[in-house]
């Protein structure tokens, strides 16, 4: 018996056309001149032209079924088209596959009627629109759905939505959202408490307030107040009640999702890392040559190879139907915590220029500080995790159902 790590054929294939893909078109194509002042309004059309060229060569919405003019690749596979998109800043978003589009695209595809789907998930794969997921609320921990206080009341065949939400990515350019409402506030389950509603952003009572400065800058995280909002009945998404079901099965894979492209984040710092201590030279020889750039070398070396590790088994598990929550726990925290020590540790070894805006560096260390808190903040994944374990002890006298249930 043997346990193969390797990528079929048909997968290592696609990896290296998407590979080859974005270092001759998409990174030749992508300047910082492309997001200053009046440049700026080069920047669609240099999108447009890219996603053409990747539709010809078939490298479009990787995600999603051929019947919706997808590639068709399951989990596994879309780990590696997604940490090879990372390494760009557009490509994920070249092929169609950007977060929150990617995460709504597989909800609308899971829960939409069919005359949701037409309307809604037709255009974002044709690219034509973009949407957003509004669920999380200032008031309220974002880690627990069943706090939201965005309250939606039945009015004959519409719902009057009143609420306020922050830290809705995408929303500014969203044709529309998906928005978590709570419906029945004395449901005796608080998981029954809450409702998706697709949402058309041009309604009156959808009023985008500011785009939420980060300490990474302005990057589309936008506050929402939601004042006498009137929403159809026909466009629940799912069924009154479950919109914390539906917010599970979208952000398990999301969050995963989100590991997959970080893993190409925490490659190219490593790699750049490597770079610099290889050609800078100080006290007598060069960084590379130093035992304590050599240990930071190390660390990251090991933290990737786990992280890697982690996502592929967790995305064998959902390609296989497999119960995943807890392995997408294990890598949502430690990709996550990996990200910002590796890019912490490039900081390090570029110095005063890592530091600088001259190198990608900092702003790489500046976003994985985000990744510690998104979709589920590192606490909280311990916190399941530790569940898990002990749920998995009481009821079997061991631990190894929830450390990937694995032949060791």
């Amino acid at each position: 018996m043997s346990i193969d790590f390797a990528f079929p054929p048909e997968v290592e294939d696609i990896r290296l056309r998407v590979r080859e893909f974005l270092d001759e078109e998409v990174r030749p194509a992508e300047s910082e001149s492309l997001w200053e002042g009046e440049n700026r309004r080069n920047l669609i059309e240099v999108i447009l032209k890219l996603r053409d060229k990747a539709q010809k060569k078939g490298l479009w919405l990787p995600h999603m079924p051929p019947e919706w003019g997808g590639m068709g690749l399951g989990p596994t596979a879309l780990a590696a088209v997604s940490s090879e998109c990372a390494r760009t800043r557009l490509g994920s978003f070249i092929l169609n596959c950007q977060a929150p589009d990617e995460g709504n695209m597989h909800t609308l595809l899971h829960f939409g009627t069919d005359e949701q789907k037409e309307k809604y998930l037709k255009p974002l794969c044709k690219g034509f629109q973009r949407s957003c997921f509004a669920m999380t609320e200032p008031e309220v921990a974002g880690s627990d759905p069943t706090l939201i206080q965005t309250l939606a009341v039945k009015d004959g065949d519409d719902w009057v939505i009143n609420g306020h939400k922050w830290f809705i990515s995408g929303a500014r350019g969203a044709n529309f959202a998906i928005l978590i409402a709570r419906t029945n506030p004395d449901a005796e389950i608080p998981q029954e408490r809450n409702t998706a509603f697709i949402v058309d952003t041009n309604s009156e009572g959808w009023n985008v307030v500011r785009d939420v400065e980060t300490m990474a800058g302005s990057h589309n995280h936008c506050e929402i107040r939601i004042e006498n909002l009137r929403v159809p009945d026909s466009n629940i998404l799912g069924r009154v009640g479950g919109g914390h079901e539906l917010g599970q099965v979208r952000l398990g894979p999301a969050r995963l999702a989100h590991c997959m492209r970080w893993i190409g984040q925490i490659e190219m710092a490593l790699e750049m890392m490597i770079d610099r201590a290889q050609n800078r030279f100080s006290h007598g020889s060069l960084l590379s040559e130093k035992q304590g750039i050599q240990w930071l070398i190390a660390d990251s070396g090991m933290e990737l190879y786990a992280a890697k590790l982690m996502v592929l088994h967790a995305a064998f598990r959902i390609e296989n139907k497999l119960d995943f929550k807890t392995e997408v726990s294990y890598a949502k925290h430690h990709v996550a915590q990996t990200l910002w020590k590796v890019c912490d540790r490039a900081v390090q070894v570029h110095g005063a220029l890592g530091y600088s805006t001259d190198s990608p560096i900092s702003g790489m260390l500046l976003q994985a500080r985000w990744a510690r808190f998104a979709d589920g903040a590192d606490e909280i994944h311990q916190m399941r995790i530790a569940q898990q374990l002990m749920r998995s002890y009481s009821e079997t006298g061991s631990v190894r159902r929830a450390t990937g249930d694995l032949p060791l």
